[in-house]
C-alpha cells in the first residue's frame, strides 16, 4: 500500500499536518494554471476562426460581383505594394544602417537615431500629409506657380504614391534589425576581407550582407504586414487592396459575409508571410553580440554623399511631414478646435487605457505560466494567444463583430432586450483591440522576466512562505520596468489604431484616429493635422522606448 507523505504547515504559532500533498498542490497549480492560458488563447483565437468558418455561408451573387470588378484589382494593388515596399524599405533601412553603423561622417551620431523617428508618424498620418503637400492647391505646387514653373506634378494618389509613402513609414524596421547587425559583426571580418583584398563594396556584398541578411529580412516581413494590415494610408490614395475591400463589403454593401469571407482570403496571405518570418527568425536566433564598433574614415566625398542620403530619407519621411503638420494645425486651430475635441480625446485615452491595463495583465499571466510549466503545450497556447498581431484590424474587427452580433440576435430573440446592446459597444472594441495587440505587451514583461533567474526563485521561497510576499518583494520590482514598457507601447499602438475603432463603433463615439479617416476621406487634409499631430506626439514615447533599447542592444 502507497502511503503520500506527510506534509507540516504553519498556521499562526501552530504546526499543523496538511490535508494534500504536495504532488496535489503541483497538479493542480499546473492545471489550473494552463487552464487560464487556454482560454486566454481561446479568446484570442476566437475572431479568426469566427473569419474561417464564414466560408460556409456562401453569398453567390455578391462575389460574382466581387470577382469580376474588385477582386483582380485588389489582388493587383496588393502585390505591386508588397514588392515596392520590400524592395525600397529593404534598400534604405539596409543602406542607412550600413553607413550609420559602419562610417563616420557629419551627423553619423544623430542620423542614427533620428532614422528610427519616422516610426512615430503612422502611414495613413504620412500618406495624407504627403497628399496635402503635393496636391495642385498644394504647397509644392503653389510655390513652383510663384517662381513661374507651370509644369504640373503627376499625381500621387494611386498604386506607386501609395507604394512610397508605405516604404518610408516602414523602412525603420529593417533599419533598426540591420543596425543592430552589423553593429555585432564590427570591423575585424571586414578588415579581414580587405586583407583578402576585397574592396568594401565586395566585403559589404559578401560577407557583411550575407550575415545581416536573415536580420534585413526580418524587417522586410514586418513591413510586409504592416503594408497588409494597413487600411488608412490606402484609402487616401484610392487605392483597392484586401483591407479597403473589407470594409466596402461591410458598409458598401452591407454583407459581414462576405466581408468575413475577404478577411479569411487575407489571413492566408499573412500566415504565408507569418510562416517566411518565423524561418528567418530560427535563422537569425539571439547571435547579436557587441562587435568592435570603431567607424571606418573615408574620403570627403563619400562623407558628404552619406550625410546627403541621410538627410534626404529624414527630411522626406519624418521631419517635412512633422513640419507641415505643426504649420496646420497652427493656421487652422481656432477654426477647428471645439467642444468635440475635448470628447476626440477622452474616447481616446479611455479606450487606450482600458485596453492597456487589460492586455497588461492578461500578458503578466501567459508569461508567468510559460515561465512555470516551458513544454511543448505551453509554447503552442503562448504562440495562439499573441497571433492577433500579425492579423490586420480589418479581419479582428469582423470577427469580433459576428459572435457579438449573434449573442445580441439571441438577447432579443429569448425577449432579454429589446434592441441590441453589445454591438457597437465598447466591449467589442476592447475585444477587439486585446487581441490585435497582446504580444505589444506581452514581448516587453516575457523578456523582463527572463532576467528573473531561478536562483532569485530559490532565494525568495527560502525568505518566506507566502506568494504574494514573493511575488511582491521580488518579482514585481524585476517585472516592473517590462510593465511599464508594455503600457506605454500598448497605449501609443490603441491611440494610432484606425480600422477596428472606425469598424465597431457605435455610431457618434470617436476617437482621434477616427476624426483623421473621417476628415481625410472628405480631402480636407489641413484639419486632419490637429489630431493627427497629437498622436503623432504621443507616437515619439515607443520609438524613444525602441530608441534605449537598441542602445542597449546594440
Amino acid at each position: 500500500m502507497i502511503t503520500m507523505p506527510k506534509v507540516f504547515v504553519r498556521r499562526g504559532n501552530r504546526v499543523e499536518q496538511d490535508r494534500v500533498a504536495p504532488q496535489d498542490h503541483t497538479v493542480a497549480k499546473r492545471i489550473f494554471s494552463k487552464s487560464v492560458l487556454g482560454l486566454i488563447s481561446l479568446f484570442m483565437l476566437v475572431p479568426i476562426v469566427i473569419v474561417l468558418l464564414s466560408w460556409t455561408q456562401p453569398v453567390a451573387d455578391i462575389w460574382t460581383h466581387m470577382r469580376e470588378y474588385i477582386l483582380p484589382q485588389v489582388l493587383k494593388n496588393t502585390a505591386i505594394l508588397l514588392l515596392m515596399v520590400t524592395v525600397i524599405s529593404g534598400v534604405i533601412g539596409t543602406a542607412l544602417a550600413w553607413v550609420t553603423s559602419m562610417y563616420r561622417f557629419p551627423g553619423q551620431r544623430f542620423f542614427a537615431w533620428a532614422l528610427m523617428l519616422p516610426l512615430a508618424i503612422p502611414a495613413y498620418v504620412m500618406a495624407f500629409v504627403t497628399v496635402g503637400i503635393v496636391d495642385f492647391s498644394g504647397p509644392l505646387q503653389t510655390g513652383l506657380r510663384d517662381f513661374g514653373i507651370t509644369t504640373a506634378i503627376p499625381s500621387v494618389r494611386n498604386v506607386w504614391g501609395a507604394g512610397i509613402v508605405l516604404s518610408l513609414a516602414f523602412y525603420p524596421y529593417v533599419y533598426l534589425l540591420a543596425r543592430q547587425a552589423f553593429l555585432s559583426q564590427g570591423r575585424r571580418a571586414i578588415e579581414a576581407g580587405q586583407m583578402l583584398g576585397l574592396s568594401r563594396s565586395r566585403v559589404f556584398f559578401r560577407l557583411a550582407l550575407p550575415q545581416a541578411l536573415p536580420w534585413v529580412i526580418g524587417g522586410l516581413l514586418l513591413a510586409a504586414m504592416e503594408t497588409l494590415a494597413d487600411f488608412g494610408a490606402v484609402s487616401v490614395f484610392n487605392v483597392d487592396t484586401f483591407t479597403t475591400a473589407i470594409y466596402k463589403a461591410w458598409f458598401g454593401f452591407f454583407s459581414l459575409t462576405t466581408a468575413a469571407q475577404l478577411a479569411a482570403l487575407l489571413i492566408g496571405v499573412v500566415f504565408i508571410v507569418v510562416l517566411f518570418e518565423q524561418y528567418w527568425q530560427a535563422k537569425r536566433g539571439n547571435g547579436i553580440t557587441q562587435g568592435n564598433n570603431r567607424r571606418f574614415e573615408t574620403s570627403k566625398p563619400a562623407k558628404l554623399g552619406m550625410t546627403l542620403l541621410c538627410t534626404v530619407i529624414f527630411l522626406l519621411a519624418f521631419l517635412v511631414p512633422f513640419l507641415q503638420l505643426i504649420y496646420w494645425t497652427a493656421v487652422n486651430f481656432r477654426q477647428d478646435f471645439d467642444a468635440r475635441y475635448i470628447d476626440f480625446v477622452i474616447n481616446s485615452l479611455l479606450l487606450a487605457s482600458m485596453t492597456t491595463l487589460f492586455i497588461a495583465v492578461l500578458a503578466i499571466v501567459i508569461a508567468w505560466v510559460k515561465r512555470q510549466y516551458p513544454d511543448k503545450s505551453t509554447k503552442l497556447m503562448t504562440t495562439l494567444a499573441n497571433l492577433g498581431y500579425v492579423v490586420p484590424g480589418t479581419v479582428l474587427a469582423v470577427g469580433v463583430f459576428i459572435p457579438i452580433a449573434w449573442l445580441d440576435n439571441q438577447f432579443i430573440a429569448f425577449g432579454l432586450t429589446s434592441h441590441q446592446v453589445l454591438s457597437g459597444s465598447v466591449v467589442v472594441m476592447l475585444l477587439a483591440l486585446s487581441t490585435r495587440f497582446m504580444t505589444v505587451s506581452f514581448q516587453p514583461v516575457d523578456r523582463q522576466l527572463q532576467r528573473l533567474t531561478a536562483n532569485q526563485e530559490a532565494a525568495a521561497k527560502l525568505l518566506s512562505d507566502s506568494p504574494f510576499q514573493r511575488w511582491r518583494q521580488v518579482v514585481l520590482p524585476v517585472l516592473s520596468p517590462g510593465v511599464l514598457t508594455a503600457l506605454l507601447m500598448g497605449f501609443v499602438e490603441v491611440m494610432k489604431e484606425m480600422p477596428i475603432t472606425l469598424m465597431t463603433r457605435r455610431q457618434g463615439w470617436d476617437t482621434l484616429a477616427v476624426r483623421v479617416f473621417e476628415m481625410t476621406s472628405e480631402g480636407m487634409w489641413a484639419r486632419a493635422a490637429l489630431p493627427s499631430l497629437l498622436i503623432v506626439l504621443v507616437g515619439l514615447l515607443p520609438v524613444w522606448i525602441l530608441l534605449r533599447q537598441s542602445d542597449k542592444n546594440g
